[in-house]
């Protein structure tokens, strides 16, 4: 069992924003697998979009997709049943939000309540979100492949952006926004998915006899990686495309990246694993 796990948003952290290449990554990336540690990709990614990243990274670990929707498990990675999960060959899932078609529902529902038109990822074409996004075809079309978090554009005053998520709210829901676009999702998060599934890490411990405790670090760039930051050891930030830092996330002990995106990922890990036992 690892003594220390590593959790990491994608877009705009470990794969840059613009280019979507975690080259820059490569010697942390490098340094975490040959010391055995643990990367959990935690994304507003979908399944599809993340099955091949993960691939390219040869990953086996979870992977926590669409900001908290649901942990994808490996079948077998635990020696123990999991209780409450949804097998879907090869994994089984820990579904934590809403279904699709509810979240749907909702922004349609909120739509009407406010006058006032909103487009949800189920309203635009592929072409639309390659241009929203800067996705190319292919990945847009694994983007659209939604389970349990419904992006959506919303622009206007900011009396109109506090009235949708007034909504939202009063619903029982919960929204975020990540680099581009709002998110509908259900009462979950990327911190609470990670801290369910560090939950399992700790099982895994325990049946084999360990103590050690283990760390854990969490990394990533906007508002809607807040609560993974908030549940780990080492909160790293790292910088937006200008060079700043999301104003939006204010939390004690955090490390700030010394560099935008993967460039600034990559320093701070190895930096952190330098320091930590």
């Amino acid at each position: 069992m690892p003594n220390l796990i590593v959790f990491t948003d994608l877009d705009g952290s470990l794969l840059d924003s613009t280019t979507y290449s975690y080259k820059a990554a490569l010697p942390a990336l490098t340094a975490l697998r040959e010391q055995g540690i643990p990367l959990v990709l935690a994304s507003s990614k979908t399944r599809a979009e993340m099955e091949p990243i993960r691939r390219r990274l040869d990953l086996q670990n979870p992977f926590i997709v669409e900001n908290g929707g649901a942990v994808f498990i490996p079948q077998g990675f635990f020696d123990f049943p999991l209780e409450r999960m949804r097998t879907r060959p090869p994994y089984q899932v820990m579904e934590l939000g809403l279904p699709y078609h509810m979240l749907r529902d909702v922004l349609k529902q909120i739509e009407d309540a406010i006058e006032t038109p909103l487009q949800g990822f189920g309203d635009l074409s592929i072409e639309t979100i390659m241009q929203v996004t800067g996705l190319p075809r292919a990945d847009a079309i694994l983007a659209k492949q939604r389970e349990y978090d419904e992006p959506f554009l919303l622009q206007g005053p900011r009396p109109l952006i506090e009235e949708v998520c007034r909504q939202i709210v009063t619903r029982g829901l919960r929204w975020t926004k990540g680099g581009r676009l709002f998110h509908l999702t259900g009462e979950t998060d990327k911190g609470k998915a990670a801290s369910k599934l560090l939950s399992c890490y700790h099982r895994q411990q325990r049946m084999q006899g360990e103590t050690d405790r283990i760390e854990t670090i969490g990394i990533g760039d906007s508002i809607n990686d807040a609560t993974l930051l908030a549940m780990v050891d080492y909160p790293i930030l790292v910088q937006k495309p200008d060079g700043s830092y999301d104003p939006d996330i204010q939390l004690p002990r955090m490390i700030h990246a010394p560099g935008i995106g993967p460039a600034g990922w990559n320093e701070a890990v190895l930096e952190l694993l330098a320091q930590v036992p």
